[in-house]
């Protein structure tokens, strides 16, 4: 073969290999392509089966804190039977009592509207009590009535304020416990989980004898 020849049949052979490993190329590119689409398509999977447990996981925890909610309406309704104001039940407390005629009126005049449901009116009339009254010795009960009738009336925020007030300036009083019980409600209509967790806390740690502190503990187990 002549040196004129050489250069043509070299470029020969070079696009004869080109063609040649074009298609093994090709199928090689298939192949990634294919595995690729094929790990995705696994990844989807698990993906979507994460998702739905974890969708099964937050029903179950809705339902739970519906149940929780429950549970602490009905306790705070047990308290309102247990030891409402001027309340007629036999099991209950004796309805507290004042030495001022005119004290002891204004009191029974918004525990009336408590036992009878009006719970805004309630609190407007326990509200007035204290303003009127700071020194009183129904002062803490009507703190207590007039945050219990704010959760009752949905003014959550309200009735955290009130019931942390009595517990800060009264953490001796009989209610206190009871308080903050009615303050983790409220923090749980909120949808303020970790406050809710601590207030129930809170009992069991400087309450530890109260019958509020064993309620807290049940709580704590479904938050």
């Amino acid at each position: 073969m002549t040196a004129s020849h050489r250069p043509h049949t070299l470029t020969a052979t070079l696009l004869l290999a080109l063609t040649l490993a074009a298609p093994a190329a090709q199928a090689f590119s298939d192949d990634e392509a294919r595995r690729a689409i094929l790990e995705l398509r696994t990844q989807i999977k698990q993906m979507n089966e994460q998702n739905q447990q974890a969708r099964l996981q937050l029903a179950d925890q809705m339902d739970l804190l519906h149940q929780e909610i429950a549970t602490l309406r009905g306790r705070l309704e047990e308290l309102g039977q247990r030891a409402s104001p001027g309340g007629d039940n036999g099991n209950a407390p004796k309805a507290p009592q004042s030495g001022d005629p005119q004290e002891q009126a204004v009191y029974e005049a918004a525990a009336d509207q408590y036992r009878n449901g009006r719970y805004k009116e309630a609190a407007e009339g326990f509200a007035a009590f204290i303003q009127s009254y700071p020194d009183s010795s129904l002062t803490g009960d009507a703190q207590f009535y007039l945050g219990s009738s704010q959760y009752a009336s949905k003014d959550f925020k309200g009735s955290i304020q009130t019931m942390q007030s009595l517990v800060k300036n009264r953490p001796d009083d009989p209610r206190a416990p009871d308080a903050l019980l009615v303050v983790a409600a409220d923090q749980i209509e909120l949808n303020d989980m970790k406050g809710a967790k601590a207030s129930l806390q809170r009992i069991i740690k400087d309450y530890p004898n109260s019958a509020s502190a064993e309620t807290a503990k049940s709580r704590l187990k479904l938050l």
